[in-house]
C-alpha cells in the first residue's frame, strides 16, 4: 500500500484566503517600496554555498545547522538561499552595478532554513526585502526605518514597538569586542560548546545564544553603548533626532546586536505585542551593513536595509474585500454556449470579471453562480437565441429582466 502523499514537514500550501493575504502583503510592500523610489530585483533561488559562508560566517547557526546545501551534478556545492542580502550583494558585484549607485532594491520570495517549524515560520518561508546601497548618511537609516513603519501601518499592523540600537563604527565595535571577550573569559568553562567556539571567532554572536546557561552569563555582560566613540554617538543621535521629527516612537535597546562583522551603526527591530503574532516577537528587522560588499571582494559600499517574514505578517492582518462585479453566463444548449464563449471573451478583454458555467441544469448553474459570488447572471437558452434576447438576473435581489444580446455585446 503506497504512502499517502503529503507536504514536506516545514512547508505549507497557501490557497484561497491565505493566498489572498499573501498577495496583499507583497502588493502592499511593493506599493510602499515604489513610493520611496525602490526598484525590483530578482536573484536566483540558489547560489554557490560560498556566497552564504562568506557573508553569514562559518560560526553562524544558519551556516552550521540550517542551510539546505547539496552537491549538483557538476560537483558544485549549491545552497538554497536562507536570506536575501547575500545574494543581492553578489548580484551587485557580479553585474558591476556600482555604476548605478545609489540603488534602492526591493525583492520578495521564498527562503529556506532547516529549523523547527513554528507559528508563522516554516522551513520554506517567504520575505519582503528592502536594500539601500550607496548611501552613508544617517538620513538613509531614518528613511529606511520610516519605510518599515509606513509598511506596517499600511498593512494595518499597529501593535508593534520599534527597538533601536547602535553598533557604532569599526573602532567602537573593536573596543566593545575586547571588553566582551575579557568579560566572557571568566566564564569560558560554563559556556555552551557553540559559544566556546564563537568566543575565538566571533564573540558578539554569543549575545544571540539561545542556550539557558549562556543567557545567564550574558545577562550582566558589558553593553555596546558604553563603547561608542564620539563619531558613533553623533551618527546615532542624528538617527534618533530624525525619527523624533517624523514622530516615530522608539525604545533604545542596547541588547539588539548583529553578530556579523560587517554590521555597523544602526540596528533595529519592530517587535509585536499582539497575541496573534506571538507576544514580544520580532516581525521586521534590519540595520546598516557598510562592510558586507567589501567583505565579498566588492567595492566599499555603504548599505542599510531590512526584511520581514510574509507568513508572520499574514497572522496580524485582516483583508477588507472590495466588492467586485462578477458576471456569470449561464448558457443552455450548444449554440448558446458558443455564443456565450464569444461574449465572455469580449467582456474579459474589456476588463470585466466573467465566468461561464457549463451544463444544462439551470437550478444547479444558478447555485454555482451564487456560490462564486456573481453579482448578475446572464441566462441564454434556445428561446432567447431565436429572439436575440437574454435573461439578466440580479443575484442580490433575485429580480430578472430581459435584454437584447446585441445590446449586451456592446456593453
Amino acid at each position: 500500500m503506497s504512502q499517502k502523499l503529503q507536504s514536506v514537514r516545514g512547508t505549507k500550501d497557501l490557497f484561497f484566503e491565505e493566498a489572498e493575504k499573501f498577495r496583499y502583503v507583497v502588493d502592499t510592500a511593493w506599493k510602499v517600496a515604489k513610493s520611496y523610489g525602490f526598484r525590483e530585483i530578482h536573484t536566483p533561488i540558489f547560489e554557490f554555498t560560498e556566497v552564504f559562508k562568506r557573508t553569514l560566517g562559518e560560526t553562524s547557526d544558519v551556516v552550521n545547522k540550517e542551510m539546505y546545501t547539496f552537491e549538483d551534478k557538476g560537483g558544485e556545492s549549491i545552497t538554497l538561499r536562507p536570506e536575501f542580502t547575500a545574494g543581492i550583494a553578489r548580484a551587485f558585484i557580479s553585474n558591476g552595478l556600482q555604476q548605478n549607485l545609489p540603488l534602492k532594491l526591493f525583492s520578495a520570495g521564498p527562503l529556506f532554513r532547516y529549523e523547527r517549524p513554528q507559528k508563522g515560520r516554516q522551513r520554506q518561508f517567504h520575505q519582503v526585502n528592502f536594500e539601500w546601497l550607496g548611501e552613508k548618511e544617517p538620513y538613509a537609516d531614518i528613511e529606511i526605518i520610516a519605510l518599515a513603519d509606513h509598511f506596517l501601518q499600511t498593512l494595518g499592523i499597529k501593535s508593534t514597538k520599534l527597538h533601536l540600537n547602535s553598533l557604532g563604527n569599526n573602532e567602537s565595535r573593536e573596543s566593545y569586542r575586547n571588553k566582551l571577550v575579557e568579560y566572557l573569559q571568566d566564564y569560558r568553562n560554563e559556556l555552551s560548546d557553540d559559544s566556546k567556539n564563537r568566543l575565538e571567532k566571533n564573540p558578539m554572536r554569543i549575545l544571540d545564544s539561545k542556550d539557558e546557561e549562556d543567557r545567564k552569563i550574558i545577562k550582566n555582560a558589558p553593553l555596546m553603548p558604553e563603547s561608542l566613540d564620539a563619531e558613533s554617538k553623533d551618527f546615532f543621535a542624528k538617527v534618533k533626532e530624525g525619527l523624533k521629527r517624523l514622530k516615530i516612537d522608539f525604545t533604545e535597546n542596547p541588547k539588539i546586536v548583529r553578530g556579523l562583522d560587517y554590521y555597523n551603526h544602526t540596528v533595529f527591530e519592530f517587535i509585536s505585542e499582539s497575541e496573534e503574532l506571538g507576544a514580544q516577537n520580532t516581525i521586521l528587522a534590519g540595520g546598516r551593513y557598510d562592510g558586507l560588499i567589501a567583505n565579498m571582494d566588492g567595492p566599499e559600499t555603504p548599505a542599510v536595509g531590512f526584511a520581514a517574514g510574509i507568513e508572520r505578517l499574514m497572522l496580524g492582518i485582516e483583508i477588507k474585500k472590495e466588492e467586485e462585479e462578477l458576471i456569470a453566463f449561464l448558457p443552455i444548449g450548444e449554440e448558446a454556449t458558443l455564443v456565450s464563449l464569444t461574449m465572455v471573451n469580449r467582456f474579459r478583454k474589456e476588463g470585466e470579471n466573467c465566468e461561464i458555467i457549463f451544463g444544462n441544469n439551470l437550478k444547479k448553474k444558478l447555485q454555482k453562480a451564487d456560490k462564486m459570488g456573481a453579482t448578475q447572471s446572464i441566462i441564454i437558452g434556445d428561446n432567447e437565441l431565436r429572439e436575440g434576447m437574454s435573461i439578466i438576473k440580479d443575484m442580490k435581489t433575485g429580480k430578472e429582466k430581459h435584454g437584447r444580446l446585441d445590446g449586451i455585446e456592446k456593453k
